[in-house]
């Protein structure tokens, strides 16, 4: 049985635990967060793992889960790599981030100790892990680094349920763009437009219920037809006169949600007409 050692025990870290552990691929030996807490709840919710209180602490391990945020990822595998006469064995561990941004070389301090490394991304919102583990069948999962980890990766993720598709180290930035585009700033967004109905004078009441009957059908034009053939609105109308008196009003209500409007409204035009936001005039 692979042993799992799990740093860093926030909603990514404790569902793809979890999944792990409940499929039989993996048997979660050692959880470590900086808030013990997190670890505790992580385990409780996993099922299995022994809550340590330090790196040093943790015991060698086939496989080992960085789950923290990216500013940490250097400095974790830099203080476990430090540690690593402690967790010498057979057969050279693998370990791997959960970084949509950045690469396996993130974690060269253990790659010189001849450690297998990578970074896996699954492409879901881990709003909720018990959520997620019922959401996890079908998830995208991008994979970046050595073959060794690579392969390993692959297998453990589709075993839960992913498909798993390569990422080239140096379009790693770009790709997470994609998923910031995809779904934090849709977020922003919806943001955005409650304020202004609210600032509209609309009631607050029948904000939820305009925000969810716009929301829903522009999401399924999206995912039935795609971006260009969804794209309604002035803009892509082509109605010049109307995106130029909204920009205005919209600046002088919110300057930045106005720069917005007007930068949106030229992508959204250029998507109209030539089924590209880069598109050429």
């Amino acid at each position: 049985m692979i042993k799992l050692n799990v740093i860093g025990c926030g909603r990514v870290g404790t569902t793809l635990a979890a999944l792990l552990q409940r499929e039989g691929l993996c048997q979660v030996q050692h959880l470590y967060s900086k808030t013990a807490a997190s670890a505790h709840d992580a385990a409780r919710f996993v099922g299995a793992g022994t809550v340590v209180d330090q790196l040093a602490d943790m015991q060698p391990a086939h496989v080992w889960m960085l789950s923290v945020p990216d500013s940490q990822v250097v400095t974790v595998a830099q203080a476990l790599a430090a540690l690593s006469f402690r967790h010498s064995q057979p057969q050279p561990p693998v370990v791997f981030h959960c970084s949509g941004f950045l690469s396996a070389n993130s974690l060269s301090a253990l790659q010189n100790l001849g450690w297998h490394a990578a970074s896996a991304h699954p492409v879901l919102n881990f709003a909720n892990p018990a959520q997620c583990v019922n959401q996890f069948q079908g998830v995208p999962c991008g994979l970046e680094g050595d073959a060794p980890a690579t392969t390993l990766l692959q297998a453990l993720l589709t075993g839960i349920g992913g498909q798993c598709f390569p990422v080239p180290s140096e379009a790693k930035p770009l790709y997470h763009a994609a998923a910031v585009f995809s779904s934090n700033f849709m977020a922003v967004l919806q943001a955005l437009a409650r304020e202004a109905w609210q600032e509209a004078g609309v009631p607050e009441s029948l904000i939820p219920s305009i925000h969810q009957s716009l929301l829903q059908g522009s999401v399924q034009n999206l995912l039935v037809l795609g971006p260009a053939k969804a794209i309604t609105g002035p803009a892509a109308r082509g109605d010049t006169a109307v995106v130029n008196a909204q920009a205005s009003v919209i600046t002088q209500w919110h300057p930045e949600a106005g720069e917005i409007y007007k930068r949106m409204s030229e992508l959204a035009r250029r998507l109209a007409t030539t089924g590209s936001t880069a598109g050429s005039d």
